[in-house]
């Protein structure tokens, strides 16, 4: 490599600054730039290094979270456009403040007509300029026309839809579009004839044979005939339709504007397309019309099985892009490339990597590009042809090679949303800095769930609801029925593909469609990850790989009949490349892409069937039902949690360590509240069991049964002991959760698809469970329940501010960079998406950061005070604080620093988590208890003072004794004990505050 390149890109590498805490931001309509800017004085007084937004690029009008994007090189104006933007990125720097963007690599929003590329598609089907960029199937119409794309956006079956009138064909600037509601469908000019000649005799005798608005109207019919259909795939053909079709268009809007005659034509040839109502006859040439169209609209039903673009899950409104393409990966990322070479974007989330056709590939391909940008940026000027691109993934490969452990970070700092599965690591060739996450979440929060109960736990929710089955079945069944339902589609035209790849071969020819079908839906449903990471390309296949295929065929091999052998035999040998030197040359690359495509499909299942279906079936208790969590694994002890926090800090020290997120089921504080009740069994049986009697008389019966059934009541109850509110019964406030709850619980019946779903929607039973949720949580009369329940849920709270304290203090402090969720600087009891996206009260957070940092007095004073107002959340905001300022104190402690978990002794011990960071002289101690409702014996009282703690203490590393610490929340100095080894007793480290952070000072 030349050595002035090399040079440049090690100097280009060292720019990079990781972050030490990022506040994620969510926008939308409501929140804009100029709303952001006005945050980041708070942003920085508040500690983090960098504000993390939520998608910023330009979304469909009506988008409440910007996930899908309409065009990816404008900024949203939406929220402010390229003005707003400016104002937001030069406010941040003002104050010393990153940016990490949100960015959607794997799919588009399509229903809004900003997207040009989408429009184009719909207008010219294959030899659209953009057909290549998303992953559409394309088949033959039935009626001969062509390759035509499925578009499910009808409320009920065409023919009743399109004989309604509420399909509409539109005359806009010499250009037809037919409109269904907000949709806009482009009709291809190859197709306008019959519009053009509709009242061609008319117009003759208006204008005459030979007059010119005439002869220019059959000359413009002319070029249309001449226009290469809409299957003509040859560059040149391709060119030449997109060429001449928008010079149609011109041609026509020119003579509108010069003959009002043929204007004239032209409305009234829609008004007569149209149709009338009454008279089905009457909408003939609209049919016909549409179906002479690249799209064809259907009822949205239709989706589930033949919709013929990948999709999001199966949002039939995203539809995938080919980012593995290099043109679209460059069209797609222009303007965030240049965002990070300008310094306005610092850091990246990627969304979904899981949808990507090769994640690792992208990862490589983002780092070069960005590394690229950097260099164009330092030249000056765009490169010549032979930039230094080759040079550039040479320096990667060198840069990984010499990477010292993993403490040297990449050049671009990326998080992907990577969901681990339970023993699932990180692919080792990702360049990025880790996950967002979640995997964080459910080792950090596990230890505060009383292992010891959950015997008693699985039999008061059998009892209770009745539900025996084991989550494995409960998944393996979900799975299953999301593939027969909502993604129906992906699996049949999964299921195509091996078909035709068994044709192919004389040994396997055999095996019929339905076959394939059944056997792969079963290894799908076996497949213990989201999905594997194969790339067939270049014939890689990791041994994580191997084992998670072979697992998954012999799980299907145990649930499928005997006669199943054959053809999961035939999946494995394919899955695994075993089998391509038995095919012809010409289908490798067809194996190949079905094995490709066969993970893009695995990773929805397992996101529809886990998260979306048997999460909100298996309630047993709720606070583990959560994004990357585990929920069989009920608890997990100091070991466990260090062995995690040492894994990271090994493999992935500069991951994001997540707490509350716009996609977490629950948010940290509610999940914190839920733990509680691991370790109340007894109350908490006992209270089922009134509640269940009181309440019988308030529900509804539909199809001959009590609705709504036990496992949703269930929820229910814990749902109102998670987020119970401060707000007293008859408050506003009070009648805002109600509210809240009745649209929390008709999401969570749908997700789970018992009685109801989103597709089949069983309005008796949606009704039934909304009259329940009101009834029992009527304050218009004295209501013994509601009583009842807030007594619980406050005795509940009462622990649970402890939970979220030690939960906030581990995140801060182990290795990885914290986020903090939006409003959670204070407690926050948000349910899942649209409730965790409501407003913030950031004046009331600023008043109250305000007067923590005013306080001058001391701080063990201070401490005090916060904890007799524990109610109101500014305990937290200063735990967050302090621990935050202590991170900009200690920046290289924290990013580089050791992990070293500390051993607990004494009659307490199993109440305490504790660890230390060591860089160089430099170290900290973070201490939190846990299980506190054991700790106190049930009492409801701090975790704190020596009475409480008694013996128990904190073993130091060797060389540390006599070495002072300074708690920072309370600014009390701790000295360890003169005992056999260097100790902290618990009774001083929290005499007077519930969690410590110790530093050493210089």
């Amino acid at each position: 490599m030349d050595d002035d390149i090399k040079a440049v890109l090690d100097g280009l590498a060292r720019r990079h600054v990781l972050p030490r805490a990022t506040y994620r931001l969510q926008f939308s309509h409501e929140f804009t730039f100029a709303q952001a800017a006005v945050l980041a004085d708070y942003l920085a007084e508040l500690g983090v290094s960098h504000a993390y937004c939520s998608p910023l690029l330009k979304a469909g009008a009506d988008s409440t979270h910007g996930y899908d994007i309409v065009d990816h090189n404008h900024l949203n104006p939406n929220l402010g456009g390229d003005e707003g933007f400016l104002g937001f990125s030069d406010a941040l720097r003002a104050h010393g403040l990153g940016l990490v963007l949100d960015i959607v690599p794997n799919h588009m929003g399509i229903a809004d007509p900003g997207n040009t590329w989408w429009q184009d598609v719909l207008e010219n089907g294959p030899s659209s300029l953009y057909a290549g960029h998303f992953d559409i199937q394309w088949h033959p119409a039935a009626d001969g026309t062509g390759s035509r794309i499925v578009l499910p956006i009808l409320e009920d079956q065409y023919g009743k839809v399109l004989e309604e009138g509420k399909l509409k064909l539109v005359h806009e600037e010499g250009a037809f579009f037919v409109h269904y509601y907000d949709f806009r469908m482009p009709v291809a000019p190859g197709t306008y004839s019959p519009l053009l000649t509709h009242r061609l005799d008319e117009l003759k005798r208006l204008l005459g044979e030979n007059s010119e608005p005439l002869t220019e109207l059959l000359s413009i019919m002319t070029a249309i005939s001449h226009l290469p259909p809409r299957t003509a795939l040859p560059p040149e053909q391709v060119a030449e339709r997109n060429r001449e079709k928008e010079i149609i268009k011109r041609r026509i809007a020119a003579l509108e504007a010069a003959c009002p005659e043929v204007r004239e034509a032209l409305e009234r040839t829609v008004e007569d397309t149209n149709g009338r109502i009454g008279e089905p006859a009457s909408f003939d040439p609209l049919d016909r019309l549409i179906g002479n169209q690249a799209w064809r609209p259907a009822f949205w039903r239709v989706a589930s099985e033949e919709i013929n673009f990948r999709r999001f899950f199966e949002i039939n409104t995203l539809a995938a892009i080919r980012v593995e393409r290099i043109e679209v990966f460059e069209a797609t990322h222009r303007l965030i490339l240049r965002l990070l070479a300008e310094g306005r974007v610092n850091a990246l989330r990627i969304d979904h990597p899981d949808g990507l056709w090769d994640p690792a590939q992208y990862l490589r391909r983002l780092q070069v590009h960005h590394l690229l940008a950097l260099w164009r940026a330092a030249q000056g000027h765009e490169p010549e042809p032979d930039s230094p691109a080759r040079p550039v993934s040479d320096w990667l490969d060198a840069f990984e090679a010499r990477r010292a452990g993993r403490d040297e970070p990449w050049p671009l700092w990326v998080v992907v949303e990577k969901i681990l599965s339970e023993g699932e690591p990180l692919p080792p060739d990702w360049m990025c800095a880790g996950t967002t996450g979640y995997d964080f979440i459910a080792a950090a929060e596990g230890l505060f769930i009383d292992a010891d109960n959950q015997r008693a736990f699985d039999k008061i929710y059998a009892q209770f609801s009745g539900q025996g089955r084991p989550l494995r079945e409960i998944v393996h069944a979900s799975k299953l029925a999301v593939m027969r339902v909502s993604l129906a589609s992906e699996i049949i035209a999964l299921s195509l593909r091996l078909y035709a790849i068994a044709k192919g071969n004389r040994r396997t020819r055999d095996f019929t469609l339905g076959g394939l079908r059944a056997a792969l839906r079963e290894v799908v449903a076996a497949l213990a990850v989201y999905r594997t990471y194969i790339t067939a390309r270049t014939h890689e296949l990791s041994a994580r790989d191997r084992e998670y295929i072979e697992s998954a065929i012999r799980v299907a091999r145990r649930r499928t009949p005997e006669g199943f052998g054959l053809a999961l035999d035939f999946i494995r040998e394919t899955l695994l490349l075993r089998n391509l030197d038995q095919f012809p040359p010409a289908m490798r690359p067809e194996i190949k892409d079905f094995i490709m495509k066969f993970q893009q499909v695995a990773g929805p299942v397992m996101a529809k069937g886990f998260e979306d279906t048997a999460l909100y079936v298996q309630n047993r208790l709720v606070s583990l039902n959560e994004v990357g969590v585990h929920p069989d694994r009920f608890g997990i002890d100091p070991d466990g949690f260090h062995a995690h926090n040492a894994e990271r800090r090994a493999q992935w020290p500069h991951a994001m360590l997540a707490g509350s997120t716009h996609d977490t089921k629950r948010s940290e504080d509610v999940r914190a509240r839920i733990h509680v009740l691991s370790e109340l069994p007894g109350e908490w049986r006992a209270a089922l069991g009134r509640w269940s009697r009181r309440n019988a008389g308030r529900k509804t019966f539909v199809d001959g049964e009590p609705a709504p059934d036990r496992n949703d009541e269930y929820l229910l109850y814990q749902t109102l002991i998670g987020a119970w509110p401060e707000a007293a019964p008859g408050s506003p406030g009070f009648a805002d959760f109600r509210e809240r709850i009745g649209r929390y619980m008709e999401k969570a019946t749908r997700e789970a698809k018992v009685h109801t779903s989103w597709i089949n929607a069983n309005e008796g039973y949606d009704a039934a469970v909304q009259s329940f949720v009101a009834r029992l949580l009527d304050d218009s009369r004295r209501n013994p329940f509601l009583e009842e329940l807030g007594a619980l849920a406050r005795r509940v709270a009462f622990f649970g501010r402890f939970n979220s304290l030690s939960q906030l203090l581990l995140r801060l402090t182990a290795p990885g960079v914290p986020d903090i969720y939006q409003g959670s600087e204070l407690w926050d009891l948000s349910l899942v998406d649209p409730d965790n996206r409501r407003p913030v009260d950031y004046p009331r957070r600023r008043a109250e950061l305000a007067r923590l940092r005013e306080h001058t007095g001391d701080p063990a004073t201070l401490a005090e005070e916060l904890m007799g107002r524990i109610e109101d959340g500014a305990i937290k905001l200063h735990v967050l604080q302090r621990a935050l300022a202590l991170r900009r104190k200690r920046e290289r402690l924290f990013s580089h620093g050791d992990y070293l978990p500390l051993a607990a002794s004494g009659g307490r011990a199993r109440h305490v988590t504790a660890f230390a960071r060591r860089e160089g002289e430099a170290a900290l101690i973070a201490v939190v208890p846990r299980l506190v409702v054991g700790l106190t014996r049930g009492e409801e009282r701090p975790p704190i003072g020596g009475e409480l703690w008694a013996d128990t203490r904190l073993t130091l590393p060797e060389g540390w004794a006599g070495r002072p610490w300074r708690n920072i929340f309370t600014g009390e100095m701790v000295e360890p004990e003169p005992v056999e080894a260097p100790a902290l007793a618990l009774g001083r480290v929290l005499a007077r505050f519930p969690l410590a952070l110790l530093e050493a000072p210089d």
